[in-house]
């Protein structure tokens, strides 16, 4: 979050996009490891155990797919953000160059 933060303008938008990236990281790891949980539970044949995480991981799974519709938009209006202060940086290095 650091990193973006000192290479982007505080904007709403990219911090938008940035925070919905850390909890996709955050989902991706949780539905890593209730996969795994899975797996060993009915490994042990604990299949009430394996039931309840298998309802847990469809949740991760639910959430993980409403922040990829959220970030869709959000993704959007950074990037248009980045385009728009990339075509600005350029204007105001070709004024610098000419001033020199």
């Amino acid at each position: 979050m650091k990193k973006v933060q000192k290479s982007c303008r505080t904007t709403s938008e990219v911090l938008d996009a940035a925070l919905i990236a850390a909890a996709q990281r955050v989902e991706h790891y949780e539905i890593a490891a209730y996969g795994t949980l899975i797996a060993f539970a009915d490994l042990l044949g604990e299949s009430q155990h394996a039931s309840l995480l298998r309802q847990t991981l469809d949740e991760e799974k639910a959430a993980d797919e409403k922040l990829t519709e959220l970030s869709q938009d959000v993704n959007v209006a950074a990037n248009d953000l980045g385009a728009g202060e990339s075509e600005q940086g350029k204007s105001q290095s070709g004024k610098r160059g000419r001033a020199a």
